[in-house]
């Protein structure tokens, strides 16, 4: 199974049934999604420059999204769950949304990392290279804040789907349920430390304020919805 392409281990859950770290300097320019899953860690695991955490985070996230959808899918056409189907297949369209956008994410944030490796690289010899190094440094910066944010939106997009999932989904799939809840919140907090990262060598003190408030709005009480989407899932069992 190790030796499977990554999309298709996170798309595996849900047919089943039916930016990086400001410090690294290089960047590898295959695609993470194509590869296989065994590629993928011995490649996390070496001192390549990619992939890091902020790839993690989203393939994370897409790992949950893709439980979600498995819990869904096997709900669906049950007898037993049929006052809630309507209800399942809007939250399965969602789930699936969700795990393409994560694994899309995946790939932006190694892109954006790329992004930013080449503008350090960039001379500083004169005032006029040092200027425009510095700027190209700054906007690099914000790109590669933007894709951990939006990992982070996601993944708390996933985590909410999971109450009512672990609430009116399959009772044999349940525990599935509450690992998907589980990840997601991994993967939120997980992009929240790569967009701190970034927003720490970022000059722009409004900027710096506005996307940390934004960053507590989305952390706010998720780990307390992940204990109670745990603990529904217990009684469940």
């Amino acid at each position: 199974m190790l030796t499977r392409p990554i999309h298709d281990i996170i798309a595996a859950g849900a047919l089943e049934v039916a930016a990086p770290n400001a410090q690294r300097s290089c960047v590898m320019a295959d695609s993470f999604l194509s590869k296989s899953l065994s590629q993928f860690l011995d490649e996390l695991a070496s001192n390549a420059p990619v992939p890091g955490g902020g790839s993690t985070a989203a393939l994370t996230g897409a790992l949950a999204a893709a439980l979600v959808s498995m819990v869904g899918n096997l709900t669906l056409g049950k007898k037993r769950y049929a006052n809630v189907q309507e209800e399942m297949e809007g939250l399965l369209a969602r789930s699936e949304a969700l795990r393409h956008q994560l694994s899309q994410l995946l790939e932006a944030d190694i892109r954006v990392y790329g992004i930013l490796s080449k503008a350090y690289k960039l001379p500083r010899t004169t005032d006029e290279q040092k200027a425009a190094r510095t700027a190209a440094i700054q906007a690099a910066l914000r790109e590669a804040e933007a894709v951990p944010m939006q990992i982070a939106e996601a993944c708390v997009e996933v985590l909410d789907l999971c109450t009512p999932l672990a609430e009116k989904g399959n009772r044999l799939a349940v525990s599935d349920a509450g690992v998907a809840a589980l990840l997601a919140e991994a993967g939120l907090r997980s992009g929240a430390l790569n967009v701190l990262i970034n927003l720490a060598y970022i000059k722009d003190e409004e900027f710096v304020r506005r996307e940390s408030a934004k960053l507590d709005g989305l952390l706010g009480s998720k780990g307390q919805l992940k204990e109670q989407v745990y603990e529904l899932v217990i009684k469940r069992l």
